[in-house]
């Protein structure tokens, strides 16, 4: 594994617990509903037997639990083998089991046409080789299907000492906080200004469709609590 991606590992290794944790309280939180909301606007409905879904950096599992109580077939992948077994441990205690697998996000090991849905949610933004990702992520999706992804521009967002009183990262130590600014500062070489950046590589890749709503902050991040993100967050669609 690339010296970066060791460093990206470590850095959420080290935050499973408590990531874990936080998400288990947003899934019992008003966001739970708020984010199926803004999913189903993407999601084919499960009658319609396209139920396969693949939650790329699914972290603790917070999609993948939404997805799986409303019926669909999920699978998580993650890169981070602690994500991974909080996940698993979360599971336990909601009774809901997706599959979860400790895989790269960047090139995960499925057959072509393996998935109806790709979803994602803060992950592009860390991923170093993100044009790679995107053709990967195209070669797993049947014909027509659609990748759904909620992300930021996380790389250029305000440095963390000027965060508000309630944000979600506000809890973390000084030391966790500069390692998460040294990997952003990193990253941020190898980007361009997103989302018009991810726009283009999913063109590129053979993607179509590829819209982008802006607006989604608005209605997720409504409220200043511990779940608050300060910096405006997009989705962006794209069909195989």
């Amino acid at each position: 594994m690339e010296e970066l991606k060791k460093q990206i590992v470590s850095y959420w290794s080290q935050r499973a617990e408590a990531f874990g944790d936080q998400r288990l309280r947003e899934y019992f939180d008003e966001k739970h509903e708020e984010w199926l909301r803004e999913l189903r606007r993407y999601l084919p409905d499960v009658e319609s037997g396209k139920t396969r879904i693949l939650d790329v950096g699914t972290g603790t599992g917070f999609f993948a639990f939404l997805l799986a109580g409303e019926g669909y077939r999920v699978t998580g992948i993650d890169l981070t083998e602690d994500m991974i077994a909080k996940a698993r441990e979360t599971a336990e205690k909601l009774k809901i089991f997706p599959e979860f697998l400790v895989m790269d996000a960047e090139e995960p090991s499925f057959g072509e046409e393996s998935f109806d849905v790709i979803v994602t949610r803060n992950l592009t933004w860390s991923l170093p080789h993100l044009k790679r990702a995107y053709r990967s992520w195209h070669r797993l999706l049947e014909p027509g299907g659609i990748l759904i992804n909620f992300d930021a521009d996380y790389c250029r967002e305000t440095p963390a000492e000027h965060l508000p009183e309630h944000h979600a990262h506000k809890a973390l130590s000084e030391g966790t906080l500069r390692e998460y600014e040294a990997i952003k500062g990193k990253l941020r070489r190898t980007q361009q200004e997103r989302p018009a950046w991810d726009e283009a590589l999913l063109r590129e890749v053979g993607f179509s469709d590829v819209r982008v709503d802006t607006s989604v902050w608005e209605r997720i991040y409504a409220r200043k609590d511990e779940f608050y993100n300060p910096t405006p967050i997009f989705t962006i669609t794209a069909r195989a």
